[in-house]
This record gives structure tokens, C-alpha cells and sequence, in this order.
């Protein structure tokens, strides 16, 4: 039988914020966890369960404490907190893809749009006006955004239509990780439904391992095949999503779900 080894894999991360007392409470403590190449994991809790921070330090916007972050690259296993940053920076602008909550911190609002989609292109040394343009175009529709929409800037768009300039922009590179935090959060209940099929399809399709920070576990239901429970810093349960939902194990999870059948 063949071992398909992972894309990710986190061990026993922690981290506590510069500040902090010696005896204050870990923001992240002893997480591990791996996912594969074309799987959609989720990440659930309440504000300040640590979800952010995991995805942060998955990412190398911050440094752990504990633990190690493993990236699969196709040289090997990289340590995303011990490679040079100039090969992270690489790893992020090509096989990474990070959705932020707030679109306006990810695009340049007083840029095109098609200009935004493709700007990771250009970071690779895409200049040739044409294939841009292609690209761009292409995109365009793969969100479903009006083509003739291509050269205003996000300034001018709803909320909705930003998150899609921005999931554009992050998947131009067909990058194999996807990082997503809060991804329809703010939009009109209508505006995330229609989102989230557009998500579900594009992970699919592109066979791209996503890993979602969400405190809606509809989001999680609909999008991803396991899920990771946390509270105070710590995985408190995880499984297939279903099962997390539908039979919940920790008191947390029970307490979690009951809120949203309430």
C-alpha cells in the first residue's frame, strides 16, 4: 500500500505573545496536526481560541515558541520558521495563498482589479502585457465577476465582489496551500452562500489544500472534510467534520454546536 505523505505538518506548536507575564496563559499550546494535499480543514472556537495565531504561525507571519511547521516542497520538507526568509517570502507569493478577513488588507484598492489579480504573476517575472491581460480575464470569470469590471479598482466594489478579487488574486499561482481566515466574514448571509459554493468548487477543482479559520460552523460544514475544535490556545477535539457536528465528544464542542441548534 502506497503512503501519500503530507502537505503540512504541525508539532506541538506554541506560542505566547511578546509582553506577556512568565505565568500568563499560552495564545497557542502543543497543537499538532497534518493535511494533505487536496483536503479542506477547518479551524473552529470563539474569538481568542488561538485560530488566528495557528494560521499566523502556519504561515510565518509569526515566530512559535514551541514546535516545529513542516511545508512539503518539491526539493523536501521545509521548516517554514528555519528557512532563509528570502525562500519563504518565494513560498508565500507562489505555493502559499492567504484570504484575509478584511479584503481592503489584501488588495490595493486603488488599483484595477485585473492589476490586483495578477500581481502575483508579476512577482514571478510575468511582464508581457497579453498574457497578463489573459489571466486576468480568466480569473475574472473563474470568481464570476463581470468582465468589463476588469479595470475598476476594488474602491468600487461591494464586499463580496472584493473577497472574490482577493481568492483570485491569492489562486492566479495555483498555489497547492491556502490559508483562509475568516473568509465571509461581514457579508450578507446571501453574499457568503454564494461565496462559500464558489470556495467549495475552486478547492475542489484545483485539488488545493485549504485550512479555514471560522467561528461559523456552517462554514466549516460546507466546506471542509475534517475540522479542529479549539478553546484557550488547545485542540480540544477533532475528526471527520461530520462526526465533530453530529456526535460531539468534548463538553466545549456539545456547547458549541448546541448554540447554533438554539
Amino acid at each position: 500500500m502506497t503512503i501519500v505523505e503530507p502537505l503540512v505538518r504541525v508539532l506541538q506548536l506554541g506560542h505566547r505573545f511578546a509582553g506577556s507575564r512568565a505565568d500568563a496563559a499560552w495564545a497557542l499550546h502543543e497543537v499538532s496536526f497534518e493535511l494533505h494535499a487536496g483536503e479542506v480543514m477547518a479551524v473552529v472556537g470563539e474569538s481568542g481560541s488561538g485560530k488566528s495565531t495557528l494560521l499566523n504561525l502556519i504561515a510565518g507571519r509569526l515566530r512559535p515558541l514551541e514546535g516545529q511547521v513542516f511545508f512539503r516542497s518539491d526539493s523536501g520538507w521545509i521548516d517554514v520558521h528555519t528557512v532563509p526568509e528570502r525562500q519563504r517570502r518565494q513560498l508565500a507569493r507562489t505555493e502559499w495563498g492567504f484570504v484575509e478577513q478584511s479584503s481592503a488588507d489584501a488588495l490595493r484598492l486603488d488599483v484595477s482589479a485585473g492589476a490586483n489579480i495578477v500581481e502575483r504573476l508579476m512577482g514571478q517575472g510575468c511582464r508581457h502585457y497579453g498574457d497578463l491581460r489573459r489571466n486576468a480575464n480568466d480569473w475574472m470569470q473563474r470568481v464570476e465577476l463581470e468582465l468589463q469590471r476588469i479595470d475598476d479598482t476594488p474602491r468600487t466594489f461591494s464586499g463580496g465582489m472584493r473577497q472574490r478579487v482577493q481568492i483570485a488574486r491569492n489562486l492566479v499561482t495555483e498555489p497547492r496551500l491556502l490559508l483562509m481566515d475568516e473568509p465571509t466574514s461581514g457579508l450578507d448571509v446571501s453574499v457568503q452562500a454564494r461565496l462559500l459554493d464558489l470556495l467549495r468548487a475552486l478547492t475542489r477543482r484545483m485539488h488545493v489544500a485549504a485550512l479555514v479559520v471560522t467561528h461559523d460552523l456552517g462554514v466549516a460544514r460546507l466546506l471542509a472534510a475534517r475540522t479542529l475544535v479549539m478553546r484557550a490556545g488547545r485542540v480540544v477535539e477533532s475528526g471527520l467534520t461530520d462526526r465533530v457536528f453530529d456526535d460531539p465528544h468534548h463538553p466545549y464542542t456539545q456547547l458549541l454546536v448546541s448554540s447554533v441548534l438554539a
